[in-house]
Parts: structure tokens; sequence; C-alpha cells
């Protein structure tokens, strides 16, 4: 025992030696070890300022009876000024086919969704990627554990593809220090995306493959102008685009006073809303979904569209004409047609259709219904699609990312953010109310071999099929380039892939489109 009491005494000793002869550590000592080590975390962060982050992985899936290999890359490429001082970091996820020799023989798609503020993870795991979330299609919530299956919609077979995530969204952002205005704006959001764009295209050896588009909702927008930037900036010419839902003309969305547009614009989905819920009279409720639509926009686009176009002019008698037509469209009581003075906004068709059962529609997809906190009110507490869809996505490509395609990041991976806000209009052609229609007319006159494709679901109470229609028709496009743009209609809402008969209609349309869209003379 004392032999142990010694040596341990020894060390107390020793100890207190290297204690005293290191002498103790000062406040300024300990300061300059901070400043030491915070500038070896800066010296890092600096450095990686200057480097794209990538990860490459190995995968297999069969598309149409066809298995196919793929190389998924997820990373960040740096966006730079023209001095070479890095502004932002772009994040994105592609596919490109594996043992493809000549890649000028093989197209290539960039993909983006919308908000502003969206990520690309609604294309990305809902239609176009190899893998996708398989949602119930009687609009219903999915139950967790939510997972990934293979896609047998993906367009992987005809075309590579890349996600990218606009700055703010995703895991892209603006490098410490930079303001992110410069990126959130009709303009900048362009500026940026064209950017990663060339970026990836010559880091990638992809000039010379034929190029497309494509975008949902705001995407659509972005895509009109993303086509004209591309072509006049770097001079590069698309083979076409696809707009899902798109937002074109804003003017067709925004219920503001002395703007009838959208009035008579959403009663078509309108109907097909009130058709899918059972509130319909029987004899309309009896007809086909394609039917009911087509009379529904018959009237909205002369009769009802005349009457609003009247305004206090409109005679009593023609007033309760409308009044019963719109209210027989709609679902709605014509007392309620009457007390909104025949101007139903979106927000309060979405609260009053199916007030009597005590349930809400949702805004994204009309299918879906929700429960507010009371039955009182002009508008629903929530939009009930977006509440049951946006958790599965969030969820699920958290775990893909980090799992399947191996790339981690200490950010939050922003599905749908608000933080782009203001985001200002200026250059989209309308002011505060942009018109993504002028800068596609734009670009289709330059590039006339160019195509377009629109996919509308009935059941959209976010970019209704008429207000897209709309926008196309008041395009003043020659005759010769009309036969360039098509249409396909579904029977889903914003996102009309998550029905899943829908899904494989988008499919077998989207692969006839790049079929009349790509170049005949290449053997793809």
């Amino acid at each position: 025992m004392k032999s142990s009491a010694r040596a341990i005494s020894f060390v107390f000793f020793l100890f207190s030696m290297v204690l005293l002869l290191a002498g103790p550590v000062s406040a300024d000592d300990q300061k300059n070890k901070s400043k030491s080590e915070k500038s070896t975390s800066d010296e890092t962060e600096d450095k990686d300022k200057d480097k794209d982050k990538l990860v490459s992985t190995q995968h297999t899936t069969t598309i149409d009876g066809k298995e196919i290999k793929y190389t998924a890359t997820a990373g960040k490429l740096v966006m730079k000024d023209d001095e070479g001082k890095p502004k932002a970091h772009i994040f994105f996820v592609a596919y490109t086919k594996d043992g493809v020799n000549d890649l000028g023989k093989r197209p290539i798609t960039f993909a983006f969704n919308g908000g502003p503020g969206s990520s690309s993870v609604w294309l990305h795991l809902g239609i176009l990627g190899p893998k996708r979330i398989e949602i119930p299609d009687d609009g219903s919530v999915l139950d967790p554990p939510y997972t990934l299956t293979s896609n047998p919609h993906s367009l992987l077979d005809i075309t590579d593809l890349v996600f990218i995530d606009p700055v703010s969204t995703g895991y892209s952002r603006p490098v410490k220090g930079e303001d992110k205005g410069q990126f959130h704006g009709y303009s900048q959001d362009i500026r940026s995306v064209g950017q990663f764009i060339h970026e990836y295209l010559s880091k990638n050896n992809r000039w010379r493959s034929e190029k497309f588009l494509l975008g949902e909702s705001y995407g659509g927008l972005r895509s009109a102008g993303l086509a004209n930037h591309l072509f006049n900036r770097y001079r590069v010419p698309l083979s076409g685009i696809v707009m899902i839902s798109p937002a074109l003309n804003f003017l067709t969305l925004d219920f503001e006073p002395g703007n009838d547009l959208p009035y008579f614009l959403f009663v078509p989905t309108y109907a097909a809303t009130a058709w899918y819920h059972g509130a319909l009279p029987g004899d309309l409720q009896a007809l086909p979904l394609d039917e009911v639509v087509r009379q529904a926009t018959e009237f909205a686009t002369s009769e009802y569209a005349l009457a609003l176009l009247k305004g206090h002019s409109l005679g009593s008698a023609e007033h309760k004409a409308v009044s019963e037509k719109l209210s027989r469209y709609t679902g709605l009581s014509r007392e309620f047609v009457e007390s909104a003075n025949l101007r139903i906004s979106m927000q309060r068709f979405a609260k009053e259709l199916l007030r009597g059962r005590s349930q809400t529609i949702g805004r994204y997809d009309s299918r879906y219904t929700g429960i507010d906190s009371d039955n009182a009110g002009e508008t629903p507490d929530f939009d009930p699609s977006g509440a049951k869809l946006f958790g599965p996505f969030a969820v699920t490509i958290n775990d893909y990312l980090r799992n399947d395609l191996k790339f981690d990041d200490e950010r939050v991976y922003e599905i749908l953010t608000g933080n782009v806000q203001p985001w200002p209009f200026a250059g989209a052609g309308m002011g505060d109310s942009p018109d993504g229609s002028v800068p596609l007319r734009q670009v289709m006159a330059a590039n006339p071999r160019m195509k377009v494709f629109f996919a509308c679901g009935y059941y959209d109470l976010a970019t209704p099929v008429e207000t897209v229609e709309y926008s196309v028709d008041h395009m003043r496009l020659p005759v010769e380039l009309q036969k360039n743009l098509a249409f396909g209609y579904y029977e889903g809402g914003h996102m009309m892939y998550v029905h899943e008969p829908s899904a494989k209609k988008l499919r077998s349309d989207l692969a006839e489109f790049y079929k009349s869209a790509l170049s005949p003379s290449k053997d793809k």
C-alpha cells in the first residue's frame, strides 16, 4: 500500500512540475489559440469556395422493359463571376446513362420546379427520376415509413436528366458574404440557372447533346425566360421545352380588383372539382369529366366572360341567368354566387364548395380535402393537398440523398422555402404581373424548330388548365409556329403524376413529344 501511495505521489509531482515549467495560460494565449483555430477554419472554407463537390454512384433500373445502367452524380457546382470570384454553390442531381459512346447522340434535360423557392424534389421523386414515391391515387394520407420504388415512368431511357436546385433551395446557397438578393428575382434567377447550365455543359462535355428544359409551376415562367436567355447569352438553341402545370401570365392567376381574367378562367377547374366531389346537378354529374369541362369552358369563355366585361351595365335578367349557370357549373348555391357579385376567387371556392360537409379542398390538388378549425370564414386554414404531400417528399429526399446517393450536407435541404422574398419581376414583361409568353414567343421565333409541350391537370387550382390555354392562345404566334405546341390533359392536380393513371399517360405523352422534337437525322 505504501509503495502504491508513493507512486501516485510521484505522478502528481511530475504533473505539477510540467505545469510550473509551462507557466500559466494567459488570456492572450487563449485568444491567439482561438484566432489560429478560426484562421484554419476560414482557410478551409475559403478553399472549399473554389471547389466543386461531387459524389457519383452506379445503379441499374428497368424502364419500358429494358435494363438501364446509369451513373447518379449528386453535388454542387461553384458559380463564379467573370473575375473568377466564387458567388454561389448550386446543388444538383444528374442521371446519365452508362455506355454511351457518342454524347452528341444522347439528349440531356435540365429539370426544375417553381415556387419561387422550390427545390426540384417534386419532379425528381415524383415522375422523372429513376426512383419515385408511390402516393395513394384516392387523395388519402400516405402512412410512414415512406419508401422509394423503381420508377417505370422515368425518362432516363430517353434522355439524361439533371435536376437543378436554384440558389436558396435544396442545398444551394450563396457563398459566405455574398448577398442572396443577387440570385432572387426573375432576371437574377434566370442568369444564375443559365450559368449553371453553361457550366454543366462545359464540365461534362455535353455541348453537342440536344438540350431540353423541363419546368413545373413557376418553372414554366422560368423555362420561358431561360430558353430566351440561353439562346441570346450563350447561343444555345433548345430542341424542346416541357412545362408541367405552368404559371405563364400572372394576370390569369391574380384575383385582384379590376382584373376579371381569373374569375372566368378558373371556372372549368371549379366544375371538374365539383364533379369529382359529387357536388354538381345530377345531369352534369352523370357526364364524363372531359365533357363537363368542355361545357363549363364554353360557358365561362363566352356568356360568363361577357357578363364580367359588362360590369354595372349587365341587366338584371342577364345577371340572374348568368348566376344560375355559374351556380350550376361550380356546385355553389345561387345565393352565394350572387352575394359574391358573380366573382368567385379560388380561396372562396375552396372554402365554400364542401362547407356543408365541414370540409375544404386543396389548392395544388382539389381532390384532397381538409378540416378547418371552424366552418365560418371565406378562406381555408391551410392547403390539404400540400399538407398531405410535402412531408413524404421531404423525408424521402433526405434519406435518398444520404443513403442511396451518398451525399450529405450539414444544411437543411429546403424543399420549399419562403427565404427568397422579395422576388422582383423586373424584366419579366409586365412589372408585378409577369408574362412568360412574351420571352417564349421571342425564342420560338428565333429558334423555329424548338417545340413546347404543356401538361395540365384537371384538378389543379394553382395553375388551372384554362389559365395555361389562355396564355398560350394570346402569344401571337404565326400559324407555322403554332404547330410546335402540344397539350396533354390529366385527371390529377398540379402534380398530376402523383395520380398513377396520370403518371402513366404523362410518360407516354412525353415519350412521343421527345420523339417529335429530336432531330430525325440522328439515331439516338
